[in-house]
């Protein structure tokens, strides 16, 4: 399939800057497969369209403070200003990362970087292509707790606004947020509350949680202009014995099982056996889905509206096919729907 075929017009005052006062406030597309149509709701009337016995599976991936902001070090004096970006960490003592570096000409091998006033130093050990480099970290402190205090959060390129004034950013974290280790949030979590939980499970659905950190994997752009040709690179996941015991029972018993955001699509994607069960496992995941995969593992998705051309986008229209997702998408730009991070969502049943 050609990349173009997953675009769509968007103008831009649609895209949410902030997060609404209150989480559970957004709107919420009910896109219906079967009968290929929509309504309109609000994210509170989920109930509605859950029922006793189904489960919703959460990601509690946890952003961590991954932008770092410091200089060049040079002999004589402090150089030019450098960001970088946490991507991936490389060795087993927690130093060594694979980072998005910018500008581009301060990341030569053999650089030195200084971030937190020289408590943390950065050596590039390998430059790479599109502003991706190899980076070994030196400090005298524990690495974690140094990057959360000198670190911001790192915020989405399209929300247009002054990001020191963004440091911690605490809505962007869902309520339920655990466990550290993700550069970006898992989105369509952002919309729940407390009372929305409630609701769910005094209606007899089923809340489990899972971890899935979503890392350069889930922006990263497809360059390609065949959709298949796009590798996606790896992410790490873990589904939980707790969780795998409450999944596999609904389904026996003919519940159906909701993910909340295209990550946890992937991690459960990624644990599916031969009988259908999903594994209780540790790992990381590399799966691209586009149209023509096979779902194995979940019956509907709960998730925000995404980035024209994404593989977030891709992987939507895999699940509910092409034309009914840009059809759908459509509706949502004549109804004015807000887009992306800080966004409406939608639920796809």
């Amino acid at each position: 399939m050609l990349l173009t075929e997953f675009d769509y017009h968007l103008p831009p005052d649609l895209i949410a800057q902030h997060a609404l006062p209150e989480r559970d406030a957004s709107r919420m597309l009910v896109v219906n497969r079967e009968e290929q149509s929509w309504i309109d709701e609000t994210f509170l009337s989920l109930r509605h369209f859950l029922k006793a016995g189904d489960v919703l599976v959460l990601n509690n991936t946890r952003v961590f403070p991954a932008r770092l902001k410091g200089f060049r070090r040079r002999k004589e004096d402090r150089g030019g200003q450098v960001e970088l970006l946490l991507l991936r960490e490389m060795s087993e003592d927690g130093l060594e990362w694979e980072v998005l570096g910018k500008p581009g000409r301060a990341f030569k091998e053999g650089s030195e970087l200084e971030f937190g006033d020289g408590r943390l130093i950065a050596v590039v050990t390998h430059r790479g292509e599109h502003g991706r480099c190899r980076v070994r970290f030196k400090t005298s402190e524990a690495f974690s707790s140094l990057v959360d205090e000198i670190g911001s959060t790192p915020l989405p390129p399209y929300i247009d606004r002054d990001r020191e004034l963004q440091i911690r950013e605490p809505r962007y974290q869902t309520l339920y947020a655990s466990k550290r280790g993700a550069i970006a949030a898992p989105t369509a979590g952002l919309h729940f509350t407390d009372r929305a939980l409630t609701a769910l499970k005094e209606a007899g659905v089923g809340i489990v949680e899972i971890t899935h950190h979503v890392g350069y994997a889930t922006f990263q752009p497809i360059r390609e202009e065949i959709v298949e040709e796009h590798h996606i690179e790896r992410e790490t996941y873990e589904i939980p014995d707790a969780a795998v015991t409450v999944i596999n029972s609904a389904k026996a018993a003919g519940g159906r099982l909701i993910a909340v955001g295209t990550t946890t699509v992937r991690a459960l994607e990624s644990s599916v056996a031969k009988d259908g069960t999903i594994v209780a496992q540790k790992g990381a995941t590399e799966l691209f889905i586009y149209p023509g995969y096979r779902f194995r593992a979940i019956d509907g998705l709960l998730t925000n509206f995404h980035l024209p051309q994404s593989s977030l986008l891709v992987l939507v229209a895999a699940f509910a096919g092409l034309s009914l997702i840009l059809d759908a998408y459509e509706h949502a730009v004549a109804q004015r729907y807000r887009f992306f991070s800080y966004g409406d969502c939608m639920l796809i049943v």
